[in-house]
Parts: C-alpha cells; sequence; structure tokens
C-alpha cells in the first residue's frame, strides 16, 4: 500500500483545474449516488412519468467503478418498499432469495453466552418475512432495472462539486477531474470534469457524503434540530462448510469483548450457498481513545460460539462503513432550494432494528412523487416542501418516532439499563403508548472522547491468521485500489493538529479508529519527531476519520471516480 507523508498534501485538491473546459449536459432530475435510495427514486420517478405521460430525462451519477461497488450493509431487508416500487419482483430472477427462518439473539461473556428469549424482543425487532441479502448484488440488479426504463446511469464518476445559479438554488454537480497529479497539476491523462445540471437534484451519498454534508450546512438544513450521530460497520464475508451452514438464521450479540462505556454489537447472516455475513457495529460515541473497532471485531470472532461456525471456513470478503444512528431527532430538514436528500444522506436507519434500506428505498419514492407533481403544475421554484410534507404523514416518520429514545437511553444510562429501558419503550410504543418527550442526544460522537492518560490502554491479541487478521491483508480482500499520482482524498484543515494536540492528548485515535491502515505515528529510533502519516490509498471510503476525529479536522473528499472498494458479493 502506498504511503502518502503530510508535507506532501497540496491545497488545490478538489478544484478543478480550468472550470471553463467543461462541457455541460441537461437533465430534468439527477441523482447523485446509486444506492437503495438513488435507484428507488429513478425506478419510481421513472415508472411514474410514464404513467402519467410525462417525458422525464433521467441521470444518477454513482463514484463506484460499478453499480453496487461501493454497498456495504449487512444486510437483512425488510421489502415493505420494494413491493410497492417493484410489485412483480417476486416473479422475477433477483439476488433477493434467502428468506429468514430463525433469529437468535444472545449476550457474549469471554467464553459463554447467554441467549435472550425472543419473546422478550419488541415485535419490530424481529426478522419474519425478511431476507438475507448481499445489498451490493440488490443494488446491482436494481441499476440493471433502471437502464431498461431508459434511465442513464454512470458509475465511475465522483461528483466532487455542487454547482448553484445566481439565485443560490442548486442546478446540479460537477464530476472531478481526471488526471491530476500529488501536486495539483494537470498530467498527460488530464480531462476537466463534466458538469451535469438538472431541475432537481437529489443527493444519496449514504452515510456523511461529503456533498450532502456540505449542503446541510450551506442551508443550515440542521438549525432546530439534534446533530446526527455515527456507528461504524465493519464487515467480512465468510465461506464455511456445509455442515456448519443454516440457511436463513439470522444472529446478533452484544456484549463481549467490548469493554464498559463502549457499546455495539454482533451480526451473523447464513445466505446463499454457504455463506455467511460476519460483522460488527460499534458506536463511534465511544470514550476511551484506545478502543479499535477493528480488533474488536477480531476478537469477537475467536468466541467459542463464532469459531465453531467458522471453523474450516475462509474469509473472502471485508469492509467498513459508517451508518448514521441519530435517529428521528436528527432528521435535517429533507429539501433546500433545487434538490433534497435522501436515505442515510439525511439518515434513515431505525438503529435498535439496524434496517435502513426500507426506509431508504421509500424516500427515494417520496422524492420522485414530489418532483412529478410539481412537473404537473409546472411550476419547478418549489423547493420540493412537498417531499418533505411526504416524510412527514409517511411510515418512515411513524417507525422513526417510535424508537428515538432507544440511543438516547443507552447513551444515559448504559448498555445493559439502557438496553432495558430502550426494550421497554418499544414494547409500550407496540401498544400505542409513547412518551410525551424526544430525549436528545448528550454529545456529537467527535467530543466524547476522554484523555488517554485517563483511560485504559486495550492489549488487544494478535491476528491468529485463521479467524482473526490484520488490517493490510483485510483492506486486500476489498480490493482497494486508488492511483497513487493523484491529490489525497483525506484533507486537514490544520495539518499541525494530529502531532500537536490529538497525540499528547488522545495518542492520536486515528491510528485505531481506521479500520484500514490509513493513518500511523511514524517515529525514529529515539522516539523524537513524530510524523503523522496518510496512506490514503487504503482508504476503504468508510468516513470514520471524518465523523470521529475529535478537532474535526479531518474532511473526506472524494477521490477520482472509478476507485476506492469494489465490495464483490458484499
Amino acid at each position: 500500500m502506498n504511503d502518502l507523508p503530510l508535507n506532501e498534501l497540496n491545497s488545490c485538491q478538489g478544484q478543478a483545474l480550468d472550470p471553463s473546459k467543461r462541457e455541460s449536459m441537461e437533465y430534468d432530475v439527477l441523482i447523485v449516488g446509486a444506492g437503495p435510495a438513488g435507484l428507488s427514486a429513478a425506478i419510481h420517478l421513472k415508472k411514474t412519468a410514464i404513467k402519467d405521460d410525462i417525458d422525464l430525462s433521467i441521470c444518477v451519477l454513482e463514484k463506484g467503478s460499478e453499480i453496487g461497488a461501493h454497498i456495504l450493509s449487512g444486510a437483512v431487508i425488510e421489502t415493505s418498499s420494494l413491493d410497492r416500487l417493484l410489485p412483480n419482483w417476486r416473479e422475477n430472477e433477483t439476488p433477493i432469495k434467502t428468506k429468514v427462518k430463525k433469529d437468535k439473539i444472545s449476550f457474549l461473556g469471554p467464553n459463554w453466552s447467554i441467549r435472550i428469549p425472543n419473546f422478550i424482543l419488541p415485535p419490530m425487532m424481529k426478522n419474519h418475512g425478511n431476507y438475507i441479502v448481499s445489498l451490493g448484488e440488490v443494488c446491482k440488479w436494481l441499476g440493471e432495472v433502471a437502464e431498461g426504463l431508459g434511465i442513464e446511469i454512470y458509475p465511475g464518476f465522483s461528483a466532487a462539486e455542487v454547482l448553484f445559479d445566481e439565485n443560490n438554488r442548486v442546478k446540479g454537480v460537477a464530476t472531478g477531474d481526471m488526471g491530476v497529479s500529488r501536486n495539483g497539476t494537470a498530467k498527460d491523462s488530464w480531462e476537466p470534469g463534466m458538469e451535469l445540471h438538472a431541475k432537481y437534484t437529489l443527493f444519496s451519498e449514504g452515510a456523511r457524503g461529503s456533498l450532502s454534508k456540505f449542503l446541510i450546512d450551506n442551508y443550515q438544513l440542521s438549525n432546530g434540530k439534534d446533530f446526527q450521530k455515527y456507528a461504524i460497520g465493519i464487515k467480512e464475508l465468510w465461506e464455511i462448510s456445509s455442515e456448519n451452514h443454516n440457511e436463513g438464521l439470522v444472529e446478533h450479540s452484544m456484549g463481549w469483548p467490548l469493554s464498559d462505556g463502549t457499546s455495539g454489537g454482533s451480526f451473523l447472516y447464513h445466505f446463499g450457498k454457504n455463506l455467511v455475513s460476519i460483522g460488527y457495529v460499534i458506536h463511534l460515541n465511544y470514550s476511551n481513545p484506545f478502543v479499535s473497532p477493528f480488533e474488536e471485531f477480531q476478537q469477537f470472532k475467536i468466541h467459542p460460539s463464532v469459531r465453531k461456525i467458522l471453523k474450516g471456513g475462509k474469509r473472502i470478503g471485508y469492509g467498513a462503513r459508517a451508518i448514521t444512528t441519530g435517529g428521528f431527532q436528527s432528521l435535517p430538514k429533507l429539501n433546500f432550494p433545487g434538490g433534497a436528500l435522501l436515505g442515510c444522506s439525511a439518515g434513515f436507519l431505525n438503529y435498535p432494528k439496524i434496517k435502513g434500506t426500507h426506509n431508504a428505498m421509500a424516500s427515494g419514492m417520496l422524492a420522485a412523487e414530489a418532483i412529478v407533481e410539481n412537473f404537473i403544475s409546472g411550476d419547478h421554484s418549489h423547493e420540493l416542501e412537498n417531499y418533505q410534507e411526504k416524510y412527514e404523514k409517511s411510515s418512515i416518520a411513524k417507525e422513526l418516532k417510535k424508537v428515538r429514545n432507544v440511543k438516547p437511553f443507552q447513551s444515559r444510562y448504559g448498555v445493559i439499563f439502557g438496553t432495558i429501558l430502550g426494550g421497554i419503550d418499544m414494547w409500550l410504543n407496540t401498544f400505542g403508548i409513547s412518551m410525551p418527550v424526544t430525549l436528545s442526544h448528550l454529545k456529537p460522537d467527535h467530543e466524547t472522547l476522554r484523555n488517554s492518560e485517563k483511560c485504559k490502554r486495550i492489549d488487544y491479541p494478535k491476528p491468529d491468521g485463521e479467524y482473526s487478521f490484520d488490517k493490510l491483508s483485510s483492506v486486500f480482500l476489498s480490493n482497494t485500489n486508488h492511483e497513487e499520482d493523484q491529490p489525497i482524498h483525506l484533507t486537514l484543515k490544520d495539518p499541525e493538529v494530529p502531532i500537536n494536540h490529538n497525540l499528547p492528548k488522545y495518542d492520536e485515535p486515528a491510528q485505531r479508529y481506521c479500520p484500514a491502515g490509513v493513518y500511523e505515528i511514524l517515529e525514529n529510533e529515539s522516539g523524537e519527531n513524530p510524523v503523522f502519516q496518510i496512506n490514503a490509498q487504503n482508504c476503504v471510503h468508510c468516513k470514520t476519520c471524518d465523523i470521529k476525529d475529535p478537532k474535526q479536522n479531518i474532511n473526506w473528499i472524494a477521490p477520482q471516480g472509478g476507485e476506492g472498494p469494489l465490495y464483490g458479493g458484499m
């Protein structure tokens, strides 16, 4: 993997060398991001437009090298939104095949586990009728459906800049320049970015999308709202022996190996032909700067209950991604002049259910319906207020409101007691009894770290190469690739912060919270003159650094289009 010293950062990062050379294309609707939300918006928009005899041009822009390349999720999905989007999907060949047959949730100790009876779980926590899938494969299939409807989809192009008209209305995006050298000059292969203009631009970039983050700040969409909360999900795909495979089994756990003050839990889903999706979700409000989410996950896999499943198996995939967990009270305003936020760009994940795909798809469909209404009226000056109104009356809002206090309960009262209180709250909501107040979140995730001198250093076991592994071999399995000679896409607002602030106060947590070994502290033999090094080529685009850095000093921006991970089958 390539190492990029800090002193080689370039201030012209992300800027077109000569914007006047850009060509432009015009569409009625532009969608940034080909995930479940973006593709559902495109498909529903086209189908509704055809039904209403409206001719709409629709373009979907995707930064991954192919549709699904950057999609990472557990994933167990509800099909309620898919049933609305494509009512006959079960009659066709799709990657949605493994129906959930059994639910299991356990509390783990170092060498033991206690199964929690299913009857204790609130109904919304159960997976009856859901499907275990590779969400990347589902998106690839939805992309084919969209293209079959005549929707233009362009993978391999990163949306690098939001474009505005003279009235500060979003008029589209510009893709990043290709062929820019590390020092910001044009190489022989340089090609200017393309401008894509549209009457409406929908952003479905996933959690902590770089342009979505900018738009939320630019239009102050979170004013009067709680701040967003996040977790990091780390996942591996294993091919296991047939005798250990239990197709349709969904397992979750909490407890070990997480220490007190760190919340999260595991998932383990059996699907397909001897495949198991195994992973760990750790909330980024942890306080001990010595916590390493990657190492916690690797340690989890040596638990006896997990080892017996993986024994004799082979790890075939790896990835990591931040997810939104703030919920109902953290949702920003969804619309702005010229466009709207969809899916995890807004934060529609139902945290206790660990599910967001159905809500993401539903949000895309609501935005599509709002746009068609505006085309029918002939008035495109509206700021898609009708999309916001539709959300407030939707199943998404009702669902998220019911679980709005679960995360704050855990933050206030700890994992065990907070989970019990959250469970009681969900049961009461099942019977139509809702708390009269909405609890706020205590702190944004970047403010929760304690001084390293007051925290216990965690001694993680070394990887055994059979069940647990190191970061670099894991990144290799993610098929991550970045051209070496390009501006670094992990920018520092102040290059002095890592060494002068984060290192003495927090032992620079970036070297641990990153699940791909991007950040290192290099020291000479005497331990003097430490250097903060960024190995940008390792980056799997999880966005954790953009979220957890205690000084909010790291800004993640999109690298050249088509780069990053290629999550085949994940």
